[in-house]
């Protein structure tokens, strides 16, 4: 798995070297006005390292609302051994911290859900767990460039099946991201 994150990420980098040509972007910026947070794209695709590391996209259906969805896997957690992590928020930016000329800085919180199957080293090969997530966090929303960076917390409590001696578990996650918005 870890040579398909370093590719991503290679593509991504990649993608985003190629594409900051200010030509291209001239529509990307927004209006500076009102304290709340305008979103400078409407969808967007990266990766994401931490708990859970892999594939991250966002879609704004309204500028202060989005969707936000993960694909990929956890390494060692607090529970288990290493696996696969699938997860969809929804995202409230209730805020902007910082509105500059380059950026804005957004705070978020959301609720939402994960589905994660993971080795539990010593049960029958695999225990899977469902749980709900309340993510927050802060983007750095570039306006000259479709690219935005994020740092964010989530707490999580999980419903475990087939994982013998635990039934319900609450925890922490954490990650970095960035994404290149492609409206």
């Amino acid at each position: 798995m870890g040579i398909i994150l370093r590719r991503s990420f290679a593509v991504a980098l990649a993608a985003a070297l190629v594409c900051t040509s200010s030509v291209a972007f001239a529509g990307r910026h927004r209006s500076f006005g009102g304290g709340g947070f305008a979103s400078n794209g409407t969808f967007g695709l990266g990766i994401e390292l931490g708990e859970p590391s892999g594939l991250n996209g966002k879609y704004f259906y309204q500028p202060d609302k989005a969707i936000d969805f993960g694909l990929g896997w956890v390494y060692h957690h607090y529970y288990g051994g290493d696996g696969f992590h699938l997860y969809v928020d929804h995202l409230w930016h209730p805020t902007t911290l910082v509105r500059a000329e380059a950026f804005q800085m957004p705070f978020y919180i959301g609720v939402g859900g994960r589905i994660w199957n993971f080795d539990c080293g010593g049960c029958n090969d695999h225990a899977n767990a469902i749980g709900v997530r309340v993510p927050f966090g802060i983007s750095f929303d570039f306006n000259n460039v479709p690219l935005d960076v994020y740092i964010q917390l989530v707490f999580v409590a999980d419903v475990f099946i087939n994982y013998p001696g635990h039934g319900f578990g609450p925890g922490l996650d954490g990650n970095v991201g960035i994404r290149f918005w492609f409206d």
